[in-house]
This record gives structure tokens, C-alpha cells and sequence, in this order.
């Protein structure tokens, strides 16, 4: 196998750069670095020199041989210090040397393949890189540390278990067996597909914590779309013009409400298009709040309700708003009464706004400290084995029994990756960053 290496810090200028190295050829590129190899996990300042003996760099240098390393090989770190010329001319020499720079995801990967960690624990780690709020970075904590991986083990002993006892009662259906053991067998099989339905219900939301909720902002042109997603996010990210069908495609701004990370959707006004341009910007504005998590349908205080936004607040739940209310006077006729009056001049409601928003976010994705299934593989894969779980149920041979426990076994083995993991490592994997 190659020995790769790569930068594990971000690039550009800084005080410290980590290039990682991993592979059977570890030890004997630091000797070609002019490095004496110091104690197991102990930094220990270095001078690295190239080929020529030319000094590269004074460099804090790890050595982890394997298997107690990150990837299970022969390991090291150099940190380094951060300049870009540094980090070429160690990088170089590290080529000159006959490793080669690592692929995305590549040294978690190898951890994977070396037993050093499941599948879900190597989600939970590029979920950890990419968290944005600490209900994401929890979540992905549990995974990285292996809790779903635990919970699908202890599936697995039981899932084993049961598929050994009904094999027993096929092997040795001629001889005396407990007359109890089949009803054994059928009540665990539920007691198992019960835990398991559970699981999915109780992690219904865990998808949305780490993928964040999609909200969509309608109305017609000029209610003040753009004015409240500025208002909500902080800052200008729409323009706002007087002129209606300002907005003719969808502007997108990140927020965070009640600890979930959030996009807010400016949309095209919803009215008869005066062009195609904008006919398109009303479809992709209907298409967006059909998908969106929620929909906030504004209302201009300055004129009559639409017939475009109460339709669309007739069809589905939407949070309503009243913009413009520094207008003055009472709600306008016809607007709902639950309309919540907001000024994104004054700020006057916004408050109020963001907490109905949080609160519909909480319903949606309920942070849990016990969520586990965040990913549609995840879920997949155990509504995968309850299926046969229910196969196995309602068997009325012993033969078909076991085969189906076979499978569940099977469904639950591709989510930690134990079974058709080449199937799914390309996909996985290629969400990484290099260094990884």
C-alpha cells in the first residue's frame, strides 16, 4: 500500500501547518528527512533536511507506529511552521521520497479498512468538520464516538443469537428440544423489531439537525420579502427596491434558529408573470415553498391580501406575517388573525417572529441527546432489517425463518460497513476534505 501524506491545517499563511503521513513507508521517509526517530507519541523538536541535505524547517515531529494509530499504519505528524514555502519544500521532499499526496477522506478511509473505526464513526467525523452549531457537533460526536455503531452491535449479538437457535431447531428437528424455544425465538424477534421501530421514530428528526431546515419566504411583489430576510439574517443579503419583481430568482442566506442551522429563501413575487423571465421566478418560488420545511408567507399592510398568498396559506401551514406594520393602525382587513405585524425598518415584531420560527424548528428537529440515525442510509438500512425482521415474524416454515434472519443480519451488517462496504465507501468518502 502507498504511503500518502497531506496538509491536515488549512491552507495559507499561519503559525503552524500539520502535514499527516501514514503507510507502510512512514518510518523510512522521516529517516530520508534526516529525522531521528523519537518515542511513540511523544513530540520531540526535529530538523528536517531534503536529499541534499538542505534544512527544510525546525519541526515538532510525532511518530505513531501501528496499529495505535488514527488509520491503524505507521504514522506521523509534522507540525510545521506555516509558511507556504515551508509546507512545498517538506511536501516535495516527501514525493522526492516515493509517498504521494492523499486523496479526499483517504486516511479515514484507511481507518475504516483497518478496523480502526465503522462506517457511522467515520460520518460522525466529516459531520464534526462540518458542523455549524453545537446541536450539529454533538450529534456528530455520539457517531464519531461510536454510539451507533455500540447500539448496532448489540443488534447484531442478538440478531446472531436467534439466527443460531432457529438453526438448532432446523439441525435438530428430530431430536428433543425445549417445545418452548420457538416461542422464544418468535417473542425476541418482536421484542427486537420493536426496539428498532422506535429507534426510527425517536430519530426522526436527527437528518434535519445535521442537513438544517430549508425556510422559504413567499408573497406578492413588494410585501417586503427581501426587507425581512435581510431583517433576519443581519445583513443585506437580498436587495430591496421599491420596484416590484425585484427579485426574479431565489436568493439564499444562513441563519441559526434554537440551535439548528437554517436556510432562508428570498423568493419572486407570486403574481401573473409579465414575462418569462419572471414566470419562471414564480415557478421556482411555488416550487421552493412546496419543499421547504417552512414557509413564511408575507403580507403587505399597505395593500389587500393576495389571492395568490391566501391560497397559498389555505393549502398548507404557513407562519404568517403582517410586513410594513410601522405603517400604522390595526391589522388590515382580511389578513389572519394570527399574522404576526413585523416592520423590518423598526425591527417591531421581528422578536416574536423568531421565536413562532423557533418554535416550529423544534417541533421539526427535536434535539435529542440519544439521536443516532442521521443519515437516509442510516434509516434505510434499519427499516432494511426490520422488513425482514417482519419476514422472519410471520414465517411458517423454520427454514424461511432463519433465512430471513439471515438477511436482517445482512441489512444491519451494510450499516457499519461490516457487509458491501465497497458499495458505499466512494460515496462516503467523497464528502472529505484532504487531510482527512
Amino acid at each position: 500500500m502507498d504511503t500518502i501524506f497531506a496538509l491536515a491545517t488549512a491552507p495559507g499563511r499561519a503559525a503552524l501547518a500539520v502535514m499527516r503521513l501514514s503507510g507502510p513507508q512512514s518510518r523510512s521517509m522521516l529517516a530520508g528527512l534526516g529525522v531521528r526517530i523519537p518515542t511513540a507519541r511523544r513530540a520531540s523538536l526535529r530538523r528536517l533536511r531534503d536529499a541534499r541535505g538542505r534544512v527544510l524547517d525546525e519541526a515538532l515531529v510525532l511518530w505513531m507506529p501501528g496499529p495505535r494509530s488514527y488509520t491503524g499504519e505507521d504514522s506521523a505528524e509534522l507540525h510545521l511552521h506555516g509558511g507556504r514555502a515551508v509546507v512545498e519544500s517538506v511536501g516535495e521532499a516527501l514525493v522526492a521520497l516515493g509517498a504521494r499526496p492523499a486523496e479526499p477522506g483517504e486516511f479515514t478511509r484507511r481507518a475504516v479498512l483497518n478496523g480502526r473505526m465503522d462506517l457511522t464513526a467515520a460520518e460522525g467525523v466529516i459531520d464534526l468538520i462540518e458542523a455549524e452549531t453545537v446541536a450539529q457537533a454533538r450529534q456528530a460526536l455520539r457517531l464519531a464516538g461510536g454510539k451507533l455503531a455500540d447500539l448496532c452491535g448489540e443488534w447484531s449479538e442478538r440478531l446472531t443469537t436467534l439466527l443460531a437457535r432457529q438453526e438448532a431447531m432446523i439441525e435438530f428437528e428430530d431430536e428433543w428440544l425445549p417445545s418452548s424455544l420457538d416461542n422464544q425465538v418468535l417473542a425476541m424477534i418482536t421484542e427486537l423489531a420493536k426496539e428498532m421501530a422506535e429507534r426510527l421514530e425517536e430519530d426522526a428528526g436527527a437528518e434535519r439537525i445535521r442537513d438544517g431546515l430549508d425556510i422559504a419566504i413567499l408573497g406578492a411583489p413588494n410585501a417586503g420579502k427581501s426587507s425581512l430576510l435581510n431583517a433576519l439574517v443581519g445583513r443585506e443579503a437580498a436587495i430591496v427596491s421599491a420596484r416590484a419583481g425585484t427579485t426574479r430568482d431565489i436568493v439564499e442566506a444562513r441563519t441559526v434558529l434554537a440551535g439548528l442551522p437554517a436556510v432562508l429563501a428570498d423568493t419572486a413575487g407570486l403574481r401573473e408573470a409579465g414575462d418569462e423571465i419572471e414566470a419562471e421566478g414564480v415557478r421556482r418560488a411555488l416550487h421552493r415553498g412546496e419543499g421547504a420545511d417552512i414557509v413564511i408567507a408575507v403580507l403587505a399592510w399597505d395593500a389587500p391580501p393576495d389571492d395568490a398568498t391566501l391560497e397559498l396559506i389555505a393549502q398548507r401551514d404557513c407562519v404568517v406575517v403582517a410586513g410594513k406594520s410601522d405603517l400604522g393602525g390595526e391589522l388590515p382587513d382580511g389578513f389572519p388573525e394570527d399574522a404576526i405585524p413585523i416592520s423590518a425598518r423598526t425591527g417591531a415584531g421581528l422578536e416574536q417572529l423568531r421565536d413562532r420560527l423557533e418554535t416550529e424548528a423544534t417541533l421539526l428537529a427535536p434535539v435529542s441527546a440519544s439521536a443516532l440515525l442521521t443519515r437516509p442510509r442510516h434509516r434505510a438500512a434499519i427499516r432494511d432489517t426490520l422488513r425482514w425482521l417482519r419476514e422472519a415474524e410471520n414465517a411458517l416454515l423454520s427454514e424461511l425463518r432463519a433465512d430471513a434472519l439471515r438477511e436482517a443480519l445482512r441489512s444491519l451488517g451494510r450499516l457499519t460497513g461490516r457487509v458491501g462496504a465497497e458499495a458505499i465507501l466512494d460515496r462516503v468518502f467523497s464528502e472529505f476534505c484532504i487531510g482527512k
